[in-house]
């Protein structure tokens, strides 16, 4: 039979829908290929953030918020209040992404806006005592999802790649 993509080609495939269904095979770690990417630090920081967002993301599944939301939360708890410009600054976060998120905590009664002391045509955004609450209850889960990612090492490894991190962090992303 001639494969119609392919002039001359009397190999048979079968169609790209019945393709989806094949399990793929385990990544062998000793490809070359593999090698390469595991030798680039900055392909493993971000491999290792992915993981870690997947996880957490799977803890917080059951309240209907993701990771984002707990950043926000997170920063919150360590102001009395800030400008939604701020959190989108200090985050990194896209101005109109931080609208969408401080909307989703507000439904969840975590955060509310309120008139900015400084300036009363500014809103603060500020932690309620339930996104206090919140945070407290996520606390275990955070931990969890440290451990099992970090579960190769040893205690003072673990020290040791956090402050190495940390010290990467407040050069690069401040």
């Amino acid at each position: 039979m001639r494969d119609a993509g392919i002039p001359g080609s009397t190999e048979h495939r079968e169609p790209a829908i019945a393709r989806q269904n094949v399990t793929p095979k385990p990544i062998d770690a000793h490809e070359p290929w593999m090698r390469g990417l595991h030798a680039d630090t900055g392909y493993l920081l971000y491999r290792l953030g992915l993981r870690s967002g997947q996880l957490f993301n799977a803890c917080l599944q059951e309240s209907g918020l993701r990771l984002r939301h707990y950043a926000v939360l997170r920063f919150l708890a360590t102001t009395e209040g800030t400008l939604q410009r701020e959190l989108s600054t200090r985050l990194g976060y896209d101005p109109s992404a931080i609208v969408g998120l401080v909307d989703d905590l507000e439904k969840q009664g975590f955060a509310e806006r309120r008139p900015s002391p400084d300036d009363r045509r500014s809103r603060i955004v500020v932690l309620t005592e339930s996104g206090r609450a919140f945070l407290r209850d996520t606390d275990e889960a955070g931990l969890r999802v440290t451990n099992e990612l970090l579960g190769p090492l040893e205690e003072a490894e673990r020290e040791a790649l956090h402050a190495l991190l940390l010290r990467i962090a407040e050069d690069g992303l401040n």
